[in-house]
């Protein structure tokens, strides 16, 4: 690991103890990983100001205390409390006051209070081929994969010191030939209907994520034009069950406009079909029970977009949930809800929001337990673990569906 004139000054403590301890924190992680030298970035996305335990705040708290501020625009991923909303979230006066101390800390270091696992969402978009330092296994994907932006996966104490210091580990996917396509997936044989679907890329996203757990692939097939939120849900699902830091879609994101360019001109190490067998056992794998039985919906993992609020409101306009509806969302896309009017008639429905953090990281759901319906791979993946709920998996239209009803209803018409 080599740093320039510059990078060694300031760990030698020319801009203050807090800058000197975050650059040779960046510098060590580098020497770890293999890099030869550190990479100036123009972003970071800190996903350390969730609440795991007393070091954290201990360690923000020490760099804050020493003057530390962050060098370049920095997010802040969802924290253990809904600040909007404090009352949702269980846990004792310890609890709570650690985790509004982690949070506050990093607003201290000159974050910005944005606390969303989808900043992409928020206006925070870095543009194609810029280095950045990003955490948040779906923000990461999304950043490396649909903008073109170049980060690894940063871990927590890691992000923060990144940003105080301007500078990340020149490796990994900030480098040319790791962002090659090894695999190349085909998806011919999935129906045009099912690819129609939101609740397809969530699945995708997952079987991804399972097969390939970090090789970079091609997906070949899909619709022109997708959507941001269909490619956070494959961002989403791929990092969840596996390690994809990047994939391409082959004529939609950026570095993927054909095959060969996304193999970077070369063939493939491996080229896999997708049949809808393999779509389907996917699907299923994402539930745990398959009984009737629900207590409680959730979406918005990644955080629920502007775009998918309105198609929550036009699936539930005139209907009232029998059952808990929870919709976890970034605190400006829920202003915008507000403004117009829409959380009002969302809240009539029964949706209970959720901002600054989500159902599977913060003790929001109830204490007995039951099972949990959602259309996001993310939850279906992490729920059953950090909440103690089982999971079914559905489309937002089974999910409205079934909370209406109170039991689970699922149309299986385009799985089939």
């Amino acid at each position: 690991m080599e740093l320039d004139a510059h990078e060694r000054s300031i760990a030698e403590g020319a801009e203050g103890a807090a800058s000197a301890m975050a650059m040779r924190i960046v510098a060590e992680a580098g020497r770890l990983l293999g890099a030869g030298c550190l990479i100036e970035i123009a972003s970071v996305h800190v996903d350390g100001c969730l609440y795991h335990g007393d070091s954290s705040v201990h360690f923000i708290e020490r760099l804050v205390a020493e003057g530390g501020r962050v060098r370049v625009p920095t997010t802040l991923n969802v924290g253990a409390l809904d600040l909007l909303h404090p009352e949702r979230v269980r846990g004792d006066s310890h609890f709570r006051d650690m985790a509004r101390r982690l949070m506050d800390g990093h607003l201290a270091l000159g974050c910005t209070q944005s606390f969303t696992c989808a900043p992409y969402q928020s206006g925070h978009r870095p543009g194609l081929g810029q280095h950045v330092a990003w955490g948040e296994s779906n923000a990461v994907a999304f950043a490396n994969s649909v903008l073109g932006a170049r980060t690894n996966r940063c871990g927590d104490f890691l992000d923060i010191s990144a940003g105080i210091a301007g500078r990340a580990p020149y490796c990994g996917l900030h480098l040319d030939r790791n962002r090659v396509a090894r695999a190349v997936v085909n998806t011919d044989a999935v129906s045009s209907a099912l690819k129609g679907t939101d609740a397809f890329y969530p699945v995708l996203g997952a079987w991804l994520g399972a097969t390939l757990g970090e090789i970079v692939a091609a997906v070949d097939g899909l619709p022109s034009g997708l959507s941001d939120d269909r490619l956070k849900a494959i961002a989403a699902g791929a990092a969840s069950t596996g390690a994809i830091g990047l994939f391409h879609i082959v004529g939609v994101t950026p570095e993927a406009a054909t095959v060969k360019d996304a193999c970077g001109g070369g063939e493939p190490e491996m080229e896999v079909a997708l049949t809808p067998e393999m779509v389907r056992q996917t699907r299923d794998r994402l539930s745990t029970v398959d009984d009737e039985r629900i207590d409680a919906v959730a979406v918005g993992s990644p955080h629920f977009s502007r775009a998918e609020f309105a198609a929550l409101a036009a699936l539930s306009r005139g209907q009232k949930f029998a059952i808990p509806f929870y919709a976890c969302t970034g605190r400006d896309v829920l202003s915008t809800l507000a403004n117009s009017g829409e959380q009002t008639a969302l809240e009539e429905a029964g949706v209970v929001f959720v901002v600054d953090t989500c159902v599977v990281v913060a003790p929001i759901l109830p204490e007995a337990g039951g099972v949990l319906m959602t259309n996001s791979a993310k939850f279906a993946h992490y729920g059953p673990a950090n909440t103690g709920f089982e999971v079914v998996y559905g489309s937002l239209s089974d999910c409205v569906a079934s909370a209406v009803a109170g039991r689970v209803v699922r149309d299986e018409t385009v799985w089939r």
